[in-house]
């Protein structure tokens, strides 16, 4: 018999408890005065007192992190871990204005990826967007056009991507 979480118990050593997690070979007990126990499911020194049975339609942790991560990904602003290539590591981008009376500008290379890492993040998910909305198809496709000529004309930053599969794709890189 599989106890479901809520199931209160007397247990020999510990006394009353409720399952608060049902782990693949143990139970998660809170026990009224002995604090969170990690319990066999196979120990027989329980007493069960109300018994709330398990669902079999639960969620696993692994469908439960795959859903969460799918739901992160799609809205908010996180993004996938994306490697610089190794010869940019360490280096600077630096502008130098045609006035020579203003200041050249500096800035870390990686910090000038990130952020063109963070453009292509968002363009994904306003494709993503156009693509599950419920505009006219003719509308969907010449807004697709547009953003595929948008990732054409980031395909010069691609120099600075570690792996071929993360860099801009344009209207060419297309089957």
């Amino acid at each position: 018999m599989e106890l479901g979480i809520g199931t209160r118990l007397n247990h020999k050593e510990y006394g009353f408890g409720v399952v608060i997690q049902v782990k693949a070979n143990t139970y998660l007990i809170t026990f009224q005065e002995h604090g969170t126990r990690e319990i066999t499911k196979n120990y027989d020194g329980l007493e069960i007192i109300d018994l709330m049975e398990q669902p079999d339609d639960l969620m696993s942790y692994e469908m439960m992190e795959l859903s969460l991560i799918k739901i992160l990904r799609e809205f908010s602003d996180l993004q996938e871990l994306v490697p610089i290539a190794d010869k940019w590591r360490g280096g600077k981008l630096v502008l130098h204005p045609g006035n020579v009376e203003l200041k050249t500008y500096e800035m870390p290379i990686t910090t000038f990826f990130k952020k063109i890492v963070m453009v292509r993040d968002r363009i994904r998910v306003l494709e993503q967007k156009v693509n599950s909305s419920n505009i006219e198809d003719d509308e969907k496709i010449a807004i697709q056009q547009y953003i595929t000529r948008t990732y054409g004309s980031l395909t010069s930053f691609n120099i600075l991507f570690k792996n071929k599969s993360d860099q801009f794709v344009g209207e060419s890189g297309k089957l």
